[in-house]
């Protein structure tokens, strides 16, 4: 009710038209011939180039201005966007200010980093992004995450980084200083599965964001198909009713509509903290790209365009009725603004980057790797005896009053027989140790995925749950200096591992990790880690630390719920991308997610985890190989090795069949091969 009646306040009655100052209205037309303005000139100076210009969606400037101005107004410090390609240098250069020779020269070829910067580098209408604009005197800072051709691949990108640094900022309770803005076209907002997956968090402990902008750029087609093949409702945005978001559809050729509908939307956002949509009617003047002929597929539409007037003439002639302006003045700004642009393209020639946008900010300390792959890059990750033993008692220590599960207080009795005999340390105990040692020193743990607070074998019960009332302990939420999340996360994998990508990019002190209920689930979510997680540095400049846990091996339970596909994972190693790992001891996975924030660079790593060797009696660890001068070791070397001169045969290997060859080896008599764990 209180929301409806905030809408009625702002939208019904005589007296609640739309009405702005007639400076209000210059700088609306201002934005609006600006950004009409930056399309003629790269469609001039650049002939046939692709831009994906937002020709015919002008008025989407001046409203994101709005969103950052009122914003602001309403307390908010950091903006966080995402959108395709649609329109997206028209948004760099002037909603985010990035420099106009900066752009042009990305258009000749060159590149925005340093030439002695590695990676490939993507193309101009992928590239994000970031910068602090003022308006009233107050200072938003705006960042545009990176996007791949995948439509609305970077929607849960950005809302795992706005829920970061909201996290870093201390804004979980009220979220009012970081906003999610996330830009779309009508085809994909309407087609794109991801896009539910995002509305889904909306409401979600530990994935909300306190409500998220959306904008549609509804031009009315999806390249060369039309609205009634493209959806099966009435509007593209009918997808956000499953969450009772509020829907604004507004026409493009009225740029103060536009401008009002997102100063209501972010009005609404911060008062009630819920995602709001608005959908913006318009059209698209030219084809799919620039080099695309569109009256193929849609012959009458483009004859319509063709002879329709650009929203800037629409608007000034408006205006010229209303006395705000004269008739020259469009013409005029025009002209001043083509004369800049005119300046900074003869500046692009010269233009040379000095700096990479990369370890700034949060990352400040951290660096790209100076060393070769070949060069030893290992750090010492043992812990003291003293905190070992402190950690042992948080995580076996049942406080009064909590009535915890008959087996869990079985599986607590046998960690404490660890901790006393110092030996038998099983796979849940290594990472509980893992996780509390990293709290201790001041890292954050965000451990996110399918079931991840019981685990999907019974295994890591890391929430204790009263059998009586169901109140709830995380035994390392005690630990001081850091701060520990466990999430059992909605039933999704390409939103939730897109979402922890963005949390990690955002957050490098805290260790994330993204767990598959089996590890074949990351199937669901292979455009996160072709497009994102594996590639991501070398197309963006964007390290991350993300670490996926994929349950791997064949237990007997048939195709599925059995391989993680490791191969698929190696053969996406390259040029020191990211890491692969597949742990076959406790303390081995003990350091190496130790390791994860404790060297000085983030790269993704990827690791097999294991299924029987949870409980496996040979798969343990002792006391001494967590603490002191311990560290992770890329070799294994036999428990029970034949002397070195009798060794016939040498085999390699990793994981459970380690286990399954000592065990045949050992039944067989054989005492000529040695068999090392990888």
């Amino acid at each position: 009710v209180e929301e409806r009646r905030f809408l009625q306040e702002r939208m019904e009655g005589r007296d609640k038209a739309i009405s702005f100052t007639p400076e209000g209205k210059q700088a609306i037309l201002a934005k609006v011939i600006e950004a009409e303005q930056w399309e003629k000139f790269l469609g001039k100076k650049y002939v046939g180039t692709k831009r994906f210009g937002l020709d015919g969606g002008e008025a989407m400037i001046p409203a994101l201005e709005s969103v950052i101005k009122y914003g602001g107004q309403f307390g908010v410090r950091e903006i966080v966007f995402g959108m395709a390609h649609r329109g997206r240098l028209n948004v760099l250069a002037n909603v985010l200010a990035k420099p106009f020779r900066v752009i042009f020269h990305e258009f000749s070829g060159g590149s925005a980093n340093p030439d002695d910067v590695g990676g490939s580098g993507d193309v101009k209408y992928h590239l994000g992004t970031s910068t602090d604009r003022e308006f009233d005197g107050i200072k938003v800072h705006l960042s545009l995450v990176p996007n791949p051709s995948h439509l609305e691949a970077a929607d849960p990108v950005v809302l795992g980084k706005a829920r970061a640094i909201q996290t870093d900022r201390d804004d979980l309770e009220d979220h009012v200083q970081v906003l999610p803005v996330l830009l779309h076209g009508d085809a994909a907002f309407a087609a794109q599965g991801i896009v539910w997956e995002c509305f889904g968090f909306s409401g979600v402990r530990g994935y909300n964001t306190g409500g998220c902008v959306h904008f549609v750029i509804n031009n009315q087609i999806g390249f060369t198909t039309s609205p009634q093949f493209a959806r099966s409702s009435p509007y593209p945005s009918d997808v956000a009713k499953g969450v009772q978001a509020p829907i604004f559809h507004v026409n493009g050729d009225d740029p103060e509509a536009v401008t009002y509908a997102c100063k209501m939307a972010i009005e609404f956002r911060q008062r009630f903290h819920r995602d709001i949509v608005i959908d913006m009617w318009c059209y698209r003047r030219f084809g799919h790209n620039e080099g695309d002929e569109p009256s193929f597929t849609q012959p009458l539409m483009y004859k319509t365009i063709r002879t329709h007037h650009p929203v800037s003439e629409v608007y000034a002639a408006r205006l010229v009725d209303q006395g705000v302006i004269d008739g020259n003045w469009a013409a005029q700004h025009a002209a001043d603004f083509s004369a800049m642009l005119e300046s900074a393209f003869e500046g692009a020639a010269n233009y040379k980057a000095n700096e990479a946008d990369w370890f700034g900010g949060r990352w400040a300390g951290l660096h790209k790797p100076a060393d070769p792959e070949t060069a030893r890059r290992n750090v010492e990750t043992g812990i003291e005896k003293k905190l070992f033993d402190g950690l042992g008692r948080t995580l076996t220590t049942v406080p009064e009053g909590l009535a915890i599960h008959p087996t869990l207080g079985r599986i607590l009795d046998a960690k404490r027989a660890m901790f006393a005999s110092g030996e038998g340390f099983d796979w849940a105990t290594g990472e509980a140790l893992a996780f509390g040692s990293l709290l201790s020193e001041g890292y954050g743990v965000r451990l996110s995925g399918q079931d991840s607070g019981r685990g999907t074998f019974s295994q890591r019960h890391s929430v204790w749950v009263d059998q009586n009332d169901e109140h709830k302990f995380i035994p390392l939420s005690t630990v001081p200096h850091g701060r520990f999340e466990v999430l059992d996360s909605t039933l999704s994998e390409f939103g939730v591992l897109g979402f922890e990508y963005g949390y990690a990019s955002a957050d490098p002190k805290t260790l994330v990790l993204w767990e598959a209920q089996f590890g074949d689930f990351a199937n669901g979510a292979q455009v996160m880690i072709d497009q994102f997680i594996v590639s991501g540095e070398a197309k963006w400049l964007r390290a991350n630390g993300l670490v996926l846990l994929l349950p791997h091996g064949y237990e007997g339970q048939g195709p599925e719920h059995s391989s993680a596909r490791l191969e698929r994972f190696l053969q996406l190693c390259a040029d020191d991308n990211v890491q692969v790992a597949n742990c076959t001891t406790p303390a081995n996975y003990f350091h190496i997610l130790r390791r994860q924030m404790h060297r000085p660079f983030r790269k993704p790593l990827v690791i097999m985890t294991p299924k029987s060797l949870l409980r496996h009696k040979r798969a343990v660890s002792k006391t001494e190989d967590f603490v002191g001068g311990s560290h992770f070791r890329r070799l294994l070397s036999d428990p029970s090795a034949p002397q070195d001169a009798h060794v016939e045969r040498l085999v390699l290997c990793s994981g459970k069949v380690a286990y399954d060859l000592f065990d045949a080896r050992d039944a067989g008599g054989d005492t000529t091969t040695a068999i090392v764990r990888v």
